[in-house]
């Protein structure tokens, strides 16, 4: 299975290094606007291999290599500012930058499955499902993906469980207007309620990108694990349910957006959207959530012919 990651700065160095480390795959190319730190990077995973469980051939290359890929990985993005308060500030810069690169991988990777985790994702999964062409069910962004597993993190330490028996979900906007939906939250089959405490914590995740931007001025190693959690399902095709970016036409009433919902993930991509049932005060952060990024989605697309 050959991946390619676009882009291979903080993200996507973190992501590559993670799939090495994992053997997700055995066939990594690397592509950066500096074609030398791709190939540094690729030679620096190179000599990690020998601490591997399995052999995998690494690369550096220009976008013109990434080319019969199974999976393409997108983390390239215009820099962060310093003094960034909005995900939204990268957009514009970031529709141009995708502009020159999607058309190209959507043509010479035509039954790829592609992940955006470029900011702001929600858009971002908009546009390049747009100027690829390609079935929404096979452009998916990371989305709040993260930010759930950053919710169950914080939630395991209250409730002094292990994360991974939590389940617990963010779904809307990857950004301030996400919500959490607790009707659905449990551990063992015990509901994880909607507490004062739980609400706390919500407030919490949802700073907590921009805390960890203030302290060290990029995010990388959550994202970058989210990110290969999706790779890793998608390659062995384990039909998990994950909250990702996707385009659709309608959910739960909401019509033509694009946000992170649940969904089964496999090898083709999406399999299905899951249909939970949302209490009355999700069903309004929904709406909410909804206008919001549709908003953001005219505000940025307009101006180079989408509505």
């Amino acid at each position: 299975m050959k991946i390619a990651i676009i882009g291979a700065g903080h993200v996507g160095s973190s992501l590559a290094y993670a799939l090495v480390l994992k053997g997700l795959g055995n066939h990594l190319l690397l592509v950066n606007r500096d074609a030398t730190k791709a190939l540094g990077n690729a030679l620096d995973l190179q000599h990690t291999l020998a601490f591997c469980e399995r052999p995998m051939q690494i690369e550096g290359g220009s976008l013109e290599e990434a080319v019969g890929c199974d999976i393409v990985a997108i983390t390239a993005s215009e820099p962060m500012t310093k003094g960034m308060t909005s995900r939204m500030e990268l957009g514009q810069a970031n529709v141009e930058l995708f502009k020159s690169l999607i058309p190209m991988l959507a043509e010479n990777n035509p039954e790829a499955v592609f992940i955006i985790i470029t900011n702001p994702v929600d858009v971002m999964t908009c546009w390049a499902t747009r100027v690829s062409e390609l079935p929404p069910s096979r452009i998916v962004g990371i989305g709040t993906l993260v930010d759930s597993a950053r919710f169950r993190t914080l939630l395991s330490k209250a409730e002094q469980i292990h994360p991974d028996d939590l389940r617990a979900y963010i779904l809307g906007e990857h950004g301030p207007n996400q919500f959490p939906v607790f009707s659905h939250a449990s551990a063992g089959g015990e509901p994880i309620t909607d507490s004062p405490r739980h609400r706390e914590i919500f407030e919490e995740v949802n700073k907590a990108g921009f805390e960890v931007y203030r302290l060290k001025g990029y995010t990388n190693f959550a994202i970058a694990s989210a990110a290969c959690e999706v790779i890793r399902t998608i390659v062995h095709d384990e039909h998990r349910t994950m909250p990702l970016s996707t385009c659709f036409d309608d959910w739960q009433g909401i019509k033509d957006n694009c946000f992170s919902i649940p969904v089964v993930l496999g090898r083709s991509g999406i399999i299905r959207y899951l249909q939970p049932d949302l209490n009355s005060l999700e069903r309004e952060a929904l709406v909410h959530t909804a206008k919001i990024v549709r908003a953001n989605i005219d505000s940025l697309l307009f101006g180079v012919g989408e509505r």
